[in-house]
């Protein structure tokens, strides 16, 4: 009996050996884990889209929207629209490092708390967002953009539902939009630039031309016959179908007025393919030589 006792005794302090050797690997592969980077980062689908815009004016409005400060389309306790206080950085533990093509931007929230849609995220942790920026055409580039919530505890990866992605791509949106309507306007500025400074050289070259007439006369020209002339080399007619008077001496340039044929302009400019001219209410703009005949 003995025997017995003492065997089931050995036996039972084997087993508790094991077990408690078990248990010690098992909370040291646990601490291990939680020191190294979250598992799974890259497990959301994210957003990748086609953006009609070049590489350098994407890249400007990801850059602008990654330092707002701004994480869009979550909010914390669903009490704002979004959470504020986010930071643009380098680098982030919350994805793993990007080998991948083109330009990455980061945005990042600490001590998020329960932050709206991503999966089971009922704590707090660090919020990310990566942008990624990919070179398509002179025209279009490729925008990549996924958010992750890693938790402080279990370290891990929490993915977005897609209001983060499809929110922060509208703000990148609004920022392109505000970046062509500010190019517009630069160029129509500088067209209204041009069209004044070219009004301002038909007058001179008006004023000379009339200064020119009492001095060029030729000896024993009657003033009539002077006059006449110079009305044939300085007055056109415009050619059917009709011509369009530009505001600068260009095809592309805008269109000031629809002449018809047989109007009669003055010629107070000339270049090798467009005429400077007034016309006869007074107004002044560019035709283009084929659109002129002489007086008949």
């Amino acid at each position: 009996m003995k025997t017995q006792s003492s065997f089931s005794s050995s036996l039972c302090r084997k087993h508790l050996s094991v077990l408690t050797l078990s248990l010690m690997m098992f909370t040291s592969l646990w601490l291990d884990a939680r020191s190294k980077a979250p598992q799974d980062t890259d497990a959301a689908a994210g957003l990748s889209v086609s953006v009609p815009a070049n590489e350098r004016d994407l890249l400007q409005a990801v850059q602008d929207v990654s330092a707002d400060g701004i994480i869009q389309g979550t909010a914390e306790y669903n009490k704002d629209e979004y959470i504020a206080g986010a930071d643009a950085v380098d680098s982030t533990t919350a994805f793993a490092k990007w080998t991948g093509a083109g330009q990455v931007f980061y945005k990042v929230r600490k001590n998020a708390l329960d932050p709206r849609n991503f999966m089971d995220s009922g704590d707090s942790g660090t919020l990310a967002v990566r942008y990624v920026v990919q070179p398509q055409d002179d025209k279009n580039s490729i925008l990549k953009i996924d958010a992750v919530f890693v938790d402080d505890f279990h370290r891990r990866a929490h993915a977005s539902n897609g209001s983060v992605e499809g929110a922060e791509y509208a703000a990148i949106q609004d920022h392109l939009a505000a970046m062509h309507l500010q190019k517009q306007h630069a160029v129509e500025e500088e067209q209204h630039h041009q069209q004044e400074l070219a009004a301002r050289e038909l007058e001179q070259k008006h004023k000379q031309q009339q200064v020119d007439l009492l001095v060029t006369q030729a000896p024993g020209e009657s003033l009539e016959q002077h006059v006449s002339k110079l009305r044939r080399e300085a007055e056109r007619l415009v050619k059917a179908p009709g011509g369009k008077l530009r505001s600068a001496p260009y095809r592309s340039a805008s269109s000031l007025k629809a002449l018809p044929p047989g109007t009669q302009v003055v010629i107070l400019i000339t270049t090798p393919y467009w005429y400077g001219v007034e016309t006869e209410d007074g107004q002044h703009g560019w035709l283009h030589r084929s659109e002129l005949e002489p007086l008949p």
